[in-house]
């Protein structure tokens, strides 16, 4: 969550924009997206943004290391979800991804996630 939400802040191209946060509960997983109100990113780079070390914009005018979104790919398919992408330039983005219901039940009790969130 932290990584989807920073990018929208952090990629945004206002000085103040909108992210909106959703959960459907489905039988067998439950169904995330993040979305915001941004640039939006062209159909041609939906698979480029979730490869290792990949920026759209240079890495001198932007802040990060290429590796956010192929790592949040990765944690999702290893708990059995998926991550998709919806965006064209100008449109903002949503990212999607879907989390398995018995993930959570398959875990010992004594483990925990936090979650930590901070705004700027």
């Amino acid at each position: 969550f932290m990584n989807l939400l920073n990018n929208a802040a952090k990629h945004h191209d206002q000085p103040h924009g909108h992210v909106k946060v959703t959960c459907e509960d489905f039988d067998e997983y439950y169904e995330f997206a993040i979305t915001d109100d941004g640039p939006g990113i062209p159909k041609e780079f939906h698979e480029r943004v979730f490869q290792m070390f990949q920026t759209l914009k240079p890495r001198d005018t932007t802040e990060g290391s290429g590796m956010g979104l192929a790592l949040v790919r990765r944690i999702v398919e290893a708990a059995g979800g998926r991550l998709t992408l919806e965006s064209g330039e100008g449109r903002g983005s949503t990212f999607r991804f879907t989390w398995p219901r018995s993930w959570r039940d398959a875990q010992p009790s004594s483990t925990t996630m936090p979650i930590v969130a901070s705004v700027r």
